[in-house]
């Protein structure tokens, strides 16, 4: 993809954070977050917002880049594969229209064909909003962006350093009170998850970018909205199972071209961490609404809940100073 006509986020767009030690990780929540331990992390930059379908359609009109979403598999490519599957399509959320098991989340997963970050519903649902997050982003779509930017993408330290603000050891972004005082600190699902609000059966999905507080680094959406990719392989710690995925099914567009190439057995697509929860997540189901949270992800496959944000190292030589 040739890069011209470069339209970087302007410095304002970028928050300075120091950097230093800190306590990542959580021993009271889920087990891929233990255990607790000090990292040290350099100063960087992080962009203030997730990237707006705003910010993503400048550097799509710039290059022409096409997501992976809005591709089609080549058919030569993949001879055994369903041919329904090789059409461009994404994983979309849709509450169910009736109650639910938490253990089966095929029932809130589609795969609809034309939904990419265009068109975050299908081609029959509602436009992407350009204050929204952009979502429907597979891993090589955010490197494609960082790149054309002259950023890249967080380490899963700098992504929960920058989260914490300068609360130590704090539950939240904000505190240890999930609605303190009862008010919604971020996007995160009202109710009981997957069955929409009661006083507002739509009233779920993305948020503009900022419609929350912003955290004590003036961040905003760092928890809820949408995960966020970073740029570390996921293992768990420690001796703990692989968690199970309680925001996303594997692509099976993706999982069936696989297949039909024989995919040695034990075999799996590569995956990296996502942080900070998204409008999903709820007290009965999915409490990684915190800096702590961790969650693997496919890197080929980006659905209805999944976007990023970029950062930028500060050199030695920068002489702009810390903020934070």
């Amino acid at each position: 993809m040739e890069r011209t006509h470069r339209q970087p986020p302007s410095e304002a767009d970028l928050v300075s954070i120091s950097g230093g030690r800190f306590l990542m990780g959580c021993d009271g929540f889920y087990p891929e977050e233990s255990p607790v331990r000090l990292v040290d992390v350099d100063p960087f930059f992080i962009q203030r917002t997730p990237v707006t379908n705003r910010s993503f359609g400048r550097f799509v009109d710039a290059t022409g880049y096409e997501t992976v979403a809005e591709r089609a598999l080549r058919s030569e490519d993949y001879p055994d594969a369903d041919p329904d599957l090789l059409q461009p399509a994404s994983m979309v959320f849709a509450p169910p229209p009736h109650p639910a098991s938490l253990r089966d989340p095929s029932q809130w997963w589609r795969l609809i064909r034309g939904a990419n970050w265009r068109s975050p519903f299908g081609p029959e649902g509602r436009p992407a909003h350009p204050d929204h997050p952009v979502v429907h982003i597979a891993l090589e779509d955010a490197d494609a962006y960082a790149s054309w930017a002259g950023l890249r993408l967080p380490t899963e330290a700098e992504w929960e350093f920058a989260a914490r603000g300068r609360l130590k050891g704090a539950v939240y972004a904000w505190g240890d009170c999930l609605h303190p005082d009862g008010r919604r600190m971020a996007n995160t699902w009202r109710g009981d998850f997957p069955s929409p609000p009661e006083d507002d059966p739509t009233g779920f999905g993305t948020t503009p970018v900022g419609a929350f507080p912003a955290n004590d680094f003036g961040l905003f959406d760092m928890i809820g909205n949408v995960w966020e990719w970073t740029d570390d392989y996921f293992a768990p710690h420690k001796d703990s199972a692989p968690p199970k995925s309680c925001c996303a099914l594997s692509n099976p567009r993706n999982r069936n071209a696989q297949a039909s190439l024989d995919r040695p057995r034990g075999g799996r697509i590569p995956r990296k961490v996502l942080k900070g929860g998204s409008f999903m997540c709820a007290p009965n189901y999915c409490r990684r609404y915190r800096p702590a949270a961790r969650h693997p992800q496919d890197i080929d496959t980006g659905a209805s809940h999944i976007g990023f944000r970029c950062v930028r190292s500060i050199n030695e030589t920068d002489d702009r100073s810390a903020t934070s």
